[in-house]
């Protein structure tokens, strides 16, 4: 443990969104063969077992946010998530947005990804990720039924400005995200505050292109905040340098490939400088803190 980690009171969670990478949302709509769905499920299964590796050599435990028909079609790799210590949240059945869904048909989506995670593990899931963050203004209804399903927590609502998703105006740090009945506890990832603008900082193609400097700075931001609380993610698809490229349009391509090379090295540096926890670790202190957290409206 660096003296860093020794001296920092905050919370830093690592969390990995395991989804096979045809699923991205860059690629809906493409054309995937059956032969090329196989192949990107075994360089997914082989890569996020590399993590797994990568996280035990440290020592550190994270949250994986997996697709429920994960735990259908590699049941014992999900098992080997859970067997290690880590946290199993949802990331839904099969990659949807919340925009696809009435609230019916996503408490359905959002029970049989949950059932199916149970019951490869053994134990409950507490934590749900959306596809593409997309809890947003014109989704807020999801927080109902998310609670409502018995999620203790959420962490899909991203508080920047985006193409696709992002709700700019709310908090930075964990909130009580509030919907017409219904509220859960919301993680945001890390965002970095300057020129009154919030940058997304927290993962994936911000990880893969931006100086790492700058994550830092998000990080060292949160540290001062209360709660301190620094939500990060990755992809496994994200270490895979070696994988076929999609055939994306030029702007999704690079978006979707820039800095793929670089990421494990980069993992491994803020492995060795932070002290990152499981999410429902982190939720249960807030709650027992007994904190009083800004409470957000997503209701409309």
């Amino acid at each position: 443990m660096t003296t860093q980690q020794a001296n920092d009171p905050a919370s830093y969670i690592a969390s990995f969104d395991v989804e096979e990478h045809y699923r991205i949302e860059a690629a809906v709509g493409l054309e995937v063969t059956p032969e090329a769905k196989s192949a990107y499920a075994g360089r997914m299964e082989k890569t996020t077992h590399q993590l797994l590796d990568q996280l035990a050599a440290v020592g550190t435990t994270a949250t994986f946010y997996v697709v429920g028909e994960i735990a259908r079609s590699h049941p014992t790799l999900v098992r080997a998530i859970h067997t290690a210590g880590h946290e199993v949240g949802s990331h839904s059945w099969d990659h949807q947005r919340v925009h696809r869904f009435t609230p019916e048909t996503f408490r359905d989506d959002l029970l049989r990804s949950k059932d199916a995670l149970e019951h490869v593990t053994g134990s409950p899931v507490y934590g749900f990720r959306a596809p593409t963050f997309s809890v947003v203004r014109e989704t807020g209804w999801a927080v109902d039924v998310l609670a409502a399903c018995g999620f203790e927590y959420d962490s899909s609502v991203f508080p920047v400005r985006h193409d696709r998703y992002g709700i700019p105006e709310a908090p930075r740090g964990p909130f009580v995200a509030v919907g017409k009945v219904g509220e859960i506890l919301e993680l945001p990832p890390l965002t970095y505050r300057v020129a009154g603008l919030n940058l997304p900082v927290a993962g994936g193609g911000y990880f893969r292109l931006f100086p790492l400097c700058m994550m830092r700075a998000g990080l060292g931001q949160a540290a001062r905040a209360r709660p301190a609380v620094g939500m990060l993610y990755f992809h496994p698809w994200e270490f895979d340098p070696g994988q076929p490229h999609l055939p994306l349009p030029r702007l999704a391509r690079w978006r979707t490939y820039v800095g793929v090379g670089r990421t494990t090295t980069r993992l491994a540096a803020l492995l060795s400088a932070y002290r990152f926890r499981r999410a429902i670790d982190v939720v249960r202190d807030i709650r027992r803190s007994g904190v009083e957290l800004p409470r957000f409206s997503l209701s409309g």
